[in-house]
């Protein structure tokens, strides 16, 4: 089956433009226009729509999208088994972020230690777009978290629980606080705090509302390490996984809360075509759960 219509069209869908994919893919505007004018007469539908600033996929676009990408993810690692005359694909990992920046690479660190060699990548994201990469193929495990919105019950994947993480505050090193027991989320009901997604936004406003206080978050980040700058300069506090206090850079520090915040951390995988060393990789993350009091997002 040739499936260089199906690859256009999805990189048409990724970048919103027949031009942009046109220059992304080598060919001219027309054979990009051409193409997709194909898969549209195969299919009996129309798949894309024109609109000012480019096109983007009808509803029926957007199923077909979601089913071809799994297509070519699939084709891509079949070429790549045989070119490559590997005995199994690379392993595809995922995790949030900070997870991704400690646990999860160690969990690897000691797979590869007891295994035979084993390419591999991991991807940080957040757990919703991790989720959505499983299930098209592109990731062979996902770590992550039930924070709001939490989990999708999605028979499509299995999930493994491997732990709960404690949520800590992150503070200046300089701050009153630093090096003090656990303190009640009252005590900092004067700060400003400054977060970087939906989900720790929410766990905090509602640890504080179960309080009586409110959490003044005047401050927004793009990603944890955005987030924990702010919190070293000094222009506010922030709630952070207690999976991440390993890697926080050495201008910072935390203060446990009491009755603090909590996520659960899974593992995720599909259900179908599992990689032969995602199993094993569970296990050590399961391993490293067990060494610890607290995890992520």
């Amino acid at each position: 089956m040739d499936l260089t219509a199906w690859r256009t069209f999805v990189t048409v869908c990724r970048l919103g433009s027949l031009s942009a994919a046109a220059a992304d893919l080598g060919y001219t505007q027309s054979a990009v226009s051409r193409q997709i004018a194909g898969l549209e007469r195969q299919l009996g539908a129309e798949l894309v729509r024109r609109h000012v600033r480019g096109v983007r996929p009808t509803p029926a676009g957007e199923v077909f999208r979601h089913h071809a990408l799994r297509t070519l993810n699939e084709a891509d690692r079949a070429v790549r088994a045989v070119r490559d005359g590997a005995p199994s694909r690379p392993l595809a990992v995922g995790a949030t972020p900070s997870l991704a920046a400690g646990i999860v690479p160690a969990a690897i660190r000691r797979l590869l230690d007891g295994a035979a060699p084993l390419r591999w990548s991991l991807s940080p994201g957040l757990s919703a777009r991790l989720h959505e990469r499983v299930v098209a193929g592109e990731l062979d495990v996902a770590v992550v978290t039930d924070a709001p919105p939490g989990l999708p019950d999605d028979p499509r994947v299995e999930r493994r629980f491997l732990g709960m993480d404690e949520m800590v505050v992150v503070l200046p090193a300089d701050h009153p606080l630093a090096g003090h027991g656990p303190v009640r989320v009252e005590t900092l009901a004067d700060e400003t705090w400054v977060e970087d997604n939906d989900g720790s936004a929410a766990l905090l406003r509602q640890h504080a509302a179960r309080a009586g206080v409110t959490a003044r978050v005047d401050l927004a980040a793009a990603d944890l390490p955005g987030k924990t700058a702010l919190v070293a300069t000094g222009h506010a506090i922030a709630l952070i996984p207690g999976a991440l206090r390993g890697a926080l850079r050495a201008d910072v520090t935390t203060v446990a809360l009491i009755d603090p915040p909590t996520r659960g951390v899974y593992a995720i995988t599909p259900r179908q075509d599992r990689h032969p060393s995602a199993t094993p990789l569970l296990d050590q993350l399961a391993a490293a759960f067990d060494t610890r009091h607290g995890t992520e997002e």
